[in-house]
């Protein structure tokens, strides 16, 4: 039967700039993507329905025959799981009003259920995780490592440290695939689990607090102090100070500077001494820019940093003032702080910005995907493309030069 991962219309507007280049269920909250989890407890290949754009990158197998159909803002559990696999043709589950999963026995009537339901519904057992807001990525972070956790070493058995200087407290608490190398490091799982992903890297003098997720290949810099419920997504590397953060993966905080309760996208990259403000001084609940919205909206969090979407980049020293939201393929530099939602393809910082031209961002991301030994090929270029067209209004000089001309 196939699974197919579903964009909420009324979820995915809400969770950009991160759905501008990837579906729902591909975020990465916990040490598993959405998909992934799905995908480990339902024993299957998952597929996606997504935007039209993102097809290419995240295909959605062959629509037809049964199916289960799956909300891909829902991160599932034991009882979940259970209740989506017993559910018969024609039956949905539902939690409230939201639509939770359903077994078609025609998947190409899909577009029909995802508008108007279906007849045969019934309630989830219990309340389910959803990332519905951008916020809740972080939010949710430590729990949702705390369930991968569960779900990826039951039975299994870690590897050993195999480092004499390193420290090590709760070793029950920890799991390390193979290949990963540990050197002279302060691994605390008093608190949470840490997961230590296949042939990840933790150097000389790191202090880890969990629950922690390194996933693959990624690396965690001598000197840092990871402060808890973070994950660093495959193939990045991080160091100075963090906490209550993601990065969801091929990203780059190689160098000190603070980062807390915040989301960095894939393909970027964080200056030395970059640093990010997660609580106001009147320690008032914290506004964020909403695409979906076109206005800032209250998270309602005391807590809440920097949202860094695909491909963008900022330079030394950097300031990042509370709740600043940055969308795709931006670049950020300078003095002072820059505002607090910057447009896709931005250029500039405190002092103003242009726009950064698509070629210009072509050069940059082949460069830079190239060093993973990836290609920025056609569909990647087709992705940008559309979102550079999409975010046009967003960029507000464009339309003064406009005007002046």
């Amino acid at each position: 039967m196939t699974v197919l991962l579903f964009d909420d219309p009324a979820i995915r507007p809400n969770l950009l700039p991160f759905t501008f280049t990837r579906p729902v269920a591909a975020l990465r909250c916990g040490i598993l993507t959405i998909a992934e989890k799905w995908q480990h407890r339902l024993g299957a290949d998952v597929h996606y329905l997504t935007e039209q754009y993102l097809q290419a990158k995240y295909p959605a197998g062959n629509v037809a025959g049964p199916a289960l159909v799956i909300n891909g803002a829902v991160c599932p559990d034991e009882v979940l799981t259970r209740q989506v696999q017993a559910l018969r043709p024609g039956e949905a589950l539902l939690d409230g009003e939201l639509l939770v999963a359903a077994h078609l026995a025609d998947a190409a009537n899909v577009a029909e259920l995802i508008q108007d339901g279906l007849a045969d519904t019934r309630q989830v057992a219990e309340p389910v995780t959803v990332i519905s807001e951008l916020w809740h990525l972080f939010l949710r972070n430590g729990a949702e490592i705390r369930r991968d956790f569960d779900l990826l070493t039951r039975g299994r058995q870690s590897a050993p440290i195999g480092d004499a200087h390193t420290i090590v407290y709760a070793t029950e608490n920890i799991f390390i695939e193979p290949g990963v190398k540990i050197r002279a490091a302060i691994l605390n799982a008093e608190d949470g689990p840490i997961y230590l992903g296949k042939n990840s890297q933790v150097h000389e003098g790191a202090i880890i607090k969990g629950p922690l997720a390194l996933c693959e290949g990624s690396h965690i810099n001598a000197g840092a102090k990871m402060r808890g419920d973070n994950t660093v997504g495959p193939f990045s590397k991080v160091g100075g100070e963090v906490g209550n953060s993601i990065f969801l993966g091929y990203a780059n905080k190689g160098h000190d500077g603070y980062l807390g309760n915040s989301v960095i996208g894939e393909w970027c990259n964080l200056g030395a001494d970059t640093n990010t403000s997660n609580l106001k001084n009147n320690y008032a609940p914290v506004k964020i820019w909403s695409h979906a919205k076109g206005r800032f909206v209250s998270t309602g969090q005391q807590f809440c940093g920097l949202m860094l979407g695909d491909h963008s980049k900022c330079g030394i020293n950097t300031m990042f003032n509370t709740g600043t939201v940055v969308g795709v393929g931006a670049n950020i530099f300078g003095a002072g702080f820059p505002r607090t939602f910057i447009p896709s393809f931005s250029w500039g910082g405190a002092a103003g910005f242009e726009t950064f031209k698509l070629p210009k961002v072509t050069e940059v991301a082949e460069r830079v995907m190239a060093r993973r030994q990836l290609a920025y090929d056609a569909t990647e270029q087709a992705i940008m493309q559309h979102v550079f067209d999409a975010t046009a209004k967003d960029r507000v000089w464009e339309k003064s030069i406009s005007n002046e001309q």
